[in-house]
């Protein structure tokens, strides 16, 4: 058994005790929630039944909480592909004063891109998470991957006919 003072690396961490716990004593940077949620993550099935979701690193073996559990394969897949995009700062803005045109929707950078007719702060969200889905390549490979054979055949035929 370890001590808390002994500073040689876990095995599960190559970081030893004694450096985390220092670094424990600090306010976490900016950045903590976007590295907590960007994974990279992995699915284990879970001893209760269907799928946890796990961060890669960790196993329900050496006794790490899951990020989430699931009945289905497929809504464990949807959450790894857009937990990244849930601890980023929103790519896009809706403005709350209305012009002509409708609510500017803004990129993070001020930049106006569109209008919407309504105020509609979660398709403003909903954009930002298919933005980050269009950005990661692993987060669409799990969402493709979630949408099965049958929606991947349809889509596939749809994409091939709108790029002839």
């Amino acid at each position: 058994m370890r001590s808390p003072n002994d500073s040689t690396p876990s095995r599960s961490n190559a970081f030893s005790e004694e450096f985390l716990v220092r670094l424990d004593e600090r306010d976490e940077p900016s950045s903590a929630a976007e590295a907590d949620a960007a994974g990279p993550w992995k699915l284990e099935p879970y001893p209760h039944g269907g799928f946890a979701l796990l961060r890669q690193g960790e196993s329900l073996r050496r006794g790490d909480r899951p990020a989430g559990t699931f009945e289905r394969r497929e809504t464990a897949l949807l959450a790894a592909a857009i937990l990244p995009a849930t601890g980023r700062d929103p790519l896009f803005r809706l403005r709350g004063e209305e012009t002509a045109a409708g609510f500017p929707l803004e990129r993070a950078r001020g930049e106006v891109v569109g209008h919407l007719e309504f105020y509609d702060p979660d398709a403003a969200a909903a954009l930002h998470v298919a933005e980050s889905l269009v950005r990661s390549p692993d987060a669409l490979a799990r969402l493709l991957e979630a949408a099965g054979k049958v929606a991947l055949e349809r889509a596939g035929k749809i994409a091939f006919e709108r790029v002839e």
